[in-house]
C-alpha cells in the first residue's frame, strides 16, 4: 500500500532531499518512545518537534529526542528571547497545519525558525514526523539545514 504524500515529504521532493518513510501502527497514546519502539530504533535518533512562543510572541521549533526535555532557559537564549514556553495544545493545528503527535518541523503552514538538538548530527540517519500520526521521515540530520533551514544546538535539559 502506498503511503499518501504529506507537506512534509512533498517539501524535500522539490528540495530533491533524499528520505525513507516509515508507517508504524499506532494505538491512541502516541509518543516518540512507542515510536522509537516501533522503528526498532535508538530513542536517541527518534526525534519530536515542539512548538514555542516567546514572550514577544514570536513562534520557534525545536527538535529534540525522543526521551529528552526540552530546556526552556537554553532554548530563550538560543533565540534571543528573555522567554519561551510551549505554546497550548489547541494552537499547534491553526498555526502549524499539524496534530499533536503528528507535527513535523517540515511543510508547516508558515516556517518558523527551527532548531535541532546538536546530538543530531552523532548519526547518519534521524527519525522525525512526516506529518501525520503513525509516519515517520528517516533522513540524514545534515540536510536539515537545506530542508528546515534548521540550525543545531544544545537543547535538552541536563
Amino acid at each position: 500500500m502506498k503511503i499518501k504524500k504529506t507537506n512534509a515529504m512533498r517539501h524535500l521532493d522539490t528540495l530533491k532531499i533524499p528520505y525513507s518513510v516509515h508507517e508504524l501502527k499506532l494505538g491512541e497514546a502516541v509518543d516518540a518512545i512507542t515510536v522509537a519502539n516501533q522503528l526498532d530504533a535508538s530513542v536517541d535518533r527518534v526525534f519530536k518537534t515542539l512548538v514555542t512562543v516567546s514572550n514577544d510572541k514570536e513562534y520557534f521549533v525545536f527538535m529534540i529526542p525522543a526521551q529528552a526535555h526540552l530546556s526552556l532557559k537554553k532554548a530563550a537564549k538560543i533565540v534571543g528571547k528573555k522567554k519561551v514556553e510551549m505554546i497550548a495544545q489547541k494552537q499547534l493545528l491553526p498555526l502549524t497545519g499539524y496534530v499533536h503527535g503528528g507535527c513535523s518541523p517540515l511543510g508547516m503552514k508558515k516556517q518558523f525558525p527551527t532548531y535541532f538538538d546538536q546530538s543530531a548530527l552523532n548519526f547518519e540517519t534521524i527519525y522525525f514526523s512526516a506529518g501525520k500520526i503513525g509516519v515517520q521521515i528517516e533522513m540524514d540530520p545534515q540536510y536539515l539545514d537545506p530542508s528546515a533551514k534548521a540550525k543545531p544546538a544544545d537543547l535538552c535539559e541536563e
